[in-house]
């Protein structure tokens, strides 16, 4: 007979046994410890201030619109334009600041004024910069917050937003590129836009809050003031207006020094470049200085040795673009000419015939 193989042993399948208690008290878990390990990973697991839900509240909270308190940038701030900042002071400043005196004259806590001028030329700078002078709050407005696809929306925005300025008195609401919230509508057939001019001149009155609008004050900014509906421009509403030119020589070069600050140069001749660069805007001038810059790095980047910026990078930049602001002037210039009704825009004439452009 044949011989049969054993049958394999099978291996002992026993339950695997604890590992014995550790002797002595178990630490507690320091939580305090792993917190500062994952700080930086984890971020906070809920806001503080929780937002409302959508549809939850209304829109006239004051939270809703985002009002900057008083800010740290004052007229000082803004180089040379000192043409702008004596005209800021006889028409807005000086009476706001002097409550004796707008009381005897008989001038209410209330302004509004609309700055216009080629684009890149610092306006909103400069609306920022009169807030901080006044120790205003300041709330900009653009097109983007107002228009709202519901019918009576856009309306309710535009209250809403003066609402607000007035329970956070004193405030400047500076309305960015006025001439799309307000745009003359006789030339407007869209009538929701319509309705927004006629808002926006019932909030300048303050006719619908019942206070009025003491300690708000309204600064608009705009390049094409001619396309502003005339009724925003009639005493009362924004009756000064004040051209912002490109800058001047002065103002040119703390603009040049501004965007240097932090650039690798070397032996920089600033004179040669600011007469270099009469009518750029201060957005021309920043684009002169980030020009230079690419060039140089371009050339460090193939020679392989870093090279730093001199005058000749900036002088080339400063030849290959053209002053943005010079479409501006061509078209002002008929404006000017032929449609200054009651002298809008006569200091815009003095200063094309003192650049003799006319």
């Amino acid at each position: 007979g044949g011989s049969t193989a054993p049958a394999p042993t099978e291996r002992a399948t026993g339950p695997v046994e604890p590992p014995p208690p550790p002797v002595g008290p178990v630490p507690a878990f320091d939580w305090d410890a792993a917190e500062q390990q994952v700080r930086d990973v984890v971020g906070p697991r809920f806001l503080d201030d929780p937002q409302a839900a959508e549809g939850e509240g209304t829109a006239g909270d004051a939270d809703a619109w985002d009002v900057d308190a008083p800010g740290s940038v004052r007229l000082a701030d803004v180089g040379g334009m000192d043409e702008v900042k004596e005209r800021l002071e006889a028409a807005f400043l000086a009476p706001m600041r002097n409550p004796e005196l707008r009381k005897l004259y008989g001038k209410s806590l209330r302004g509004g004024l609309l700055l216009y001028g080629p684009p890149g030329c610092g306006k909103t700078f400069i609306a920022r910069a009169v807030a901080g002078e006044l120790g205003a709050n300041f709330l900009t407005v653009s097109l983007s917050d107002v228009l709202d696809m519901w019918i009576g929306a856009s309306e309710k925005n535009i209250h809403d937003i003066f609402e607000t300025a007035r329970r956070q008195a004193p405030c400047v609401v500076f309305l960015d590129e006025l001439d799309a919230l307000g745009a003359k509508r006789s030339r407007t057939h869209h009538s929701g836009l319509r309705n927004v001019v006629n808002q926006l001149l019932t909030e300048l009155d303050g006719i619908a809050s019942g206070a009025g609008n003491e300690g708000v004050f309204v600064l608009a900014a705009t390049n094409v003031p001619w396309d502003v509906d005339i009724a925003l421009r009639r005493p009362g509403r924004l009756d000064r207006t004040l051209l912002v030119l490109p800058p001047d020589a002065t103002a040119r070069e703390a603009i040049l020094r501004y965007h240097l600050r932090e650039r690798p140069i070397e032996a920089v001749d600033l004179g040669k470049l600011v007469k270099a660069t009469e009518d750029f805007s201060g957005a021309d001038l920043a684009h002169v200085c980030e020009t230079a810059a690419e060039a140089a790095l371009l050339d460090s980047a193939r020679s392989g040795s870093v090279r730093l910026i001199g005058t000749k990078d900036l002088l080339t930049a400063a030849k290959q673009i053209k002053p943005s602001t010079e479409p501006w002037f061509a078209a002002a210039r008929n404006v000017a000419m032929f449609a200054n009704e009651g002298g809008l825009y006569d200091d815009l004439l003095a200063h094309l015939k003192r650049k003799r452009k006319l």
